[in-house]
């Protein structure tokens, strides 16, 4: 079994699920009944800086929210699928269209929706407040709270430890 450091230095995608991992999970509404959510911005600190190593990013979502698809295409992220609870059909959707396997990519989960995807990738993170059974599978489990710097942890690991394609004069 590949040891984490390993697995960290193939991934060239990463995908996030959102509430509980970019946020705290929870909910708010207006009285109008519209959805607000909070974001860490040190979190796009980290995302960008994902770009700017080559990797990619996507979002793959339950819950569909406007929101989540303003502050992703602020971070650059324009793989953003919301509004599917069943996330294993998309995850291999975006596979196939990004030509990447499952040992290069590395998803981001906080609750049991996201354990069909955790169990195929070759990197299962999530943060520390992630649900016992998210964790109990995670290769990489965060110190940091969803909504509260887990994502940019995540990256900052990733970047830590991810071999960059060689350059011409490498």
């Amino acid at each position: 079994m590949p040891h984490l450091e390993d697995r960290a230095r193939q991934i060239r995608l990463v995908i996030f699920d959102v509430d509980g991992v970019f946020t705290d999970g929870r909910l708010f509404y207006t009285a109008d009944g519209e959805e607000m959510k909070v974001f860490h911005v040190r979190d796009g600190v980290g995302i960008k800086a994902l770009g700017q190593a080559g990797v990619q990013a996507a979002v793959i979502s339950g819950r569909a929210s406007d929101a989540v698809a303003l502050r992703m295409s602020e971070l650059g992220i324009s793989r953003i699928y919301q509004g599917n609870h069943d996330k294993l059909p998309l995850f291999e959707q975006l596979l196939a269209q990004l030509g990447v396997s499952s040992e290069q990519t590395a998803f981001m989960g906080d609750d049991l929706p996201d354990i069909p995807v955790l169990r195929e990738v070759g990197l299962a993170a999530c943060p520390a407040d992630a649900d016992a059974d998210v964790r109990g599978i995670c290769h990489w489990i965060g110190t940091r709270d969803g909504g509260r710097g887990a994502v940019r942890e995540f990256c900052d690991f990733l970047l830590a430890h991810i071999s960059t394609p060689a350059g011409p004069d490498d």
